[in-house]
């Protein structure tokens, strides 16, 4: 029996998942589409992927576990998810995170609580799938310019979008089953 692990990031390991580059290749030839359908460029698609790992860096360091904080990036704007103890963290969060080289803004929705549990953050997880999958199922939206990020309960909806995509967005989200209110936090090409 022969396992194959695709790992994309790795390309020399190619050469040892003899039978694999099918699906490597496969894997990769999604992720181009993804990227030609986005309306970033894969510049800014990549600062925003160092964006998140850098501020939760320096987040992390300064805090460890005294925070649970989500950051998503998205054309460089900044969406801060999660609990903090207290006011004083919550703006220093948000400092610490302008901070990152290339972020345009950010939008703080920590909130003053103790961490959420994990059957909490499992439901998120669950109601972020459900919006995603509606999402790609409505034909007057497009799914790959959107981010879906959910906690506690509330849908944040970030991306590039036209105002009618907006608000079918908006609509799908707020008609999940499990959805209680549905933030937007997207820019607008009109």
């Amino acid at each position: 029996m022969r396992i194959c692990i695709p790992v994309v990031a790795l390309g020399a390991a190619l050469a040892v998942l003899q039978g694999c580059a099918p699906l490597l290749i496969g894997a990769g030839v999604g992720a181009g589409a993804m990227v030609a359908e986005d309306r970033r460029s894969s510049g800014t698609i990549l600062e925003d992927q160092t964006i998140e790992l850098k501020a939760s860096n320096r987040i992390n360091e300064r805090f460890e576990d005294k925070v649970r904080v989500s950051v998503t990036s998205f054309n460089r704007f900044v969406l801060l998810t999660g609990q903090v103890p207290d006011e004083q963290t919550k703006k220093d969060v948000e400092a610490i995170t302008l901070e990152v080289p290339n972020v345009r803004n950010v939008q703080n929705e920590l909130v003053v609580s103790g961490a959420s549990s994990f059957v909490s953050r499992s439901n998120d997880s669950l109601l972020t799938s459900r919006v995603k999958a509606r999402l790609v199922q409505n034909k007057n939206v497009s799914a790959v310019n959107i981010k879906v990020v959910t906690e506690s309960g509330t849908v944040y909806l970030m991306g590039l979008v036209t105002r009618a995509e907006a608000e079918e967005a908006a609509q799908t989200a707020a008609t999940t089953g499990g959805v209680q209110r549905v933030v937007k936090v997207f820019e607008y090409l009109d």
